[in-house]
């Protein structure tokens, strides 16, 4: 018989510690893993952003269902053509109850005579505290440019609506709220959801992601998309198959829930609605008046020739009694703009059956709204020099 072979010592010396991986990373590999990490998400949008088609026209609005899509805004302005003036503000200058072609954007350049002079830049469900966000981390477009804002009246009529209530509140676009704890007493969101709405709002490669995620899977993330429940079998539909059609980056031919032709589309009176008290929050502690002061220093820092228009607001849907209190506040609103040097132009009160609730006109309204502005002389030739 043969004599037993001994094993090597050197065998068991040279096994590594651990084991399990077949390759290890040394310190050159890594740096080239994170030089491709670090080209993906710089190229990436920019890459996505020529294949994905977008040629928005002259009544071009964001649409609804991609209202919280700030990288499509993003595109949106710096889409906007040089000779054409952004109107920039919340669901008023969308247009809430209208179609594109009804809102006051599309008005005002029919005033002008020139189609597309004026680019509805409004997002639906936006207040001045989401608009200071939106405009200092996806609004770089506006920069030395004509641009007009819009002041509404409506996010000041109570603690709720000025965001200022001691009260935890849910409420729309909170990624673009300062995130400071305290900042927004009525937002109580964790340090976690703080922390990751602070860094999605200022790397790109964040808004792209959320761009994809608002469009191609039902507006919210892949994994949560891959794990919803329909209440049948499979438990998870989605594990196993594509995403449906994404959602377009227009608007539909025809919506039932705007126009003319809507049950929406009525004045606020034909309900047998009336007056209504406001719990009016005074401008000196206002967090919403103090957010639309910084985004017009924010625009006069970018050199944008920045026009504001106080209003609409519908004066006789506010209960006789707070009507003094109301103009009082409109008068230091224009007080302000005055002594700050802001072009601006605080247009009367429309006739009330021309509006669907306190801040909102219909489509006959918008039109009447243009007409004022546009007869206004300071507004007419800010607009054409």
């Amino acid at each position: 018989m043969s004599e037993a072979a001994t094993p090597d010592p050197r065998s068991a010396a040279s096994e590594p510690p651990f084991g399990v991986n077949e390759m290890r990373l040394t310190g050159r590999h890594w740096l080239v893993v994170a030089a491709m990490v670090l080209a993906f998400v710089a190229l990436a949008p920019l890459l996505w952003a020529r294949l994905e088609r977008f040629e928005p026209g002259p009544e071009y609005r964001v649409p609804y269902t991609l209202s919280a899509d700030y990288w499509l805004y993003q595109r949106r302005l710096a889409a906007v053509p040089a000779d054409a003036i952004p109107v920039v503000g919340d669901s008023v200058v969308w247009g809430e109850y209208v179609r594109a072609d009804g809102s006051l954007s599309r008005f005002l350049s029919r005033e002008a005579g020139l189609p597309g002079r004026f680019a509805n830049c409004g997002i639906d469900g936006v207040f001045p505290l989401a608009i200071e966000g939106l405009l200092s981390h996806y609004g770089g477009a506006l920069r030395s440019r004509k641009a007009l804002l819009q002041c509404n009246m409506l996010w000041m009529s109570s603690p709720r609506s000025d965001l200022s209530s001691d009260k935890e509140e849910t409420f729309n676009h909170t990624s673009l709220v300062p995130q400071r704890f305290g900042a927004v007493p009525c937002y109580r969101a964790d340090a976690a959801a703080r922390l990751g709405a602070a860094v999605a709002r200022s790397v790109g490669f964040f808004g792209w992601v959320n761009h994809l995620n608002s469009r191609y899977f039902e507006q919210t993330s892949l994994p949560r998309w891959t794990l919803q429940e329909d209440g049948d079998l499979p438990a998870h539909p989605n594990a196993w198959r594509l995403p449906g059609p994404p959602l377009s980056l227009y608007e539909p031919a025809s919506d039932p829930q705007r126009g003319p032709g809507s049950r929406r589309h009525r004045p606020w009176s034909a309900g047998g609605r009336s007056p209504q008290s406001f719990e009016w929050v005074g401008l000196d502690a206002s967090l919403q008046w103090a957010a639309f002061r910084r985004t017009v220093a924010l625009l006069r820092e970018r050199g944008c020739d920045a026009m504001v228009v106080v209003g609409p607001f519908n004066e006789p849907m506010v209960a006789p009694e707070q009507r003094p209190r109301f103009r009082a506040m409109r008068d230091g609103i224009a007080d302000w703009l005055q002594r700050s040097g802001v072009a601006h132009v605080v247009p009367e009160t429309l006739p009330s059956a021309l509006y669907a609730d306190a801040s909102h006109p219909l489509t006959e309204g918008y039109a009447e709204l243009a007409r004022r502005l546009w007869q206004d002389e300071e507004f007419r030739t800010w607009a054409v020099r």
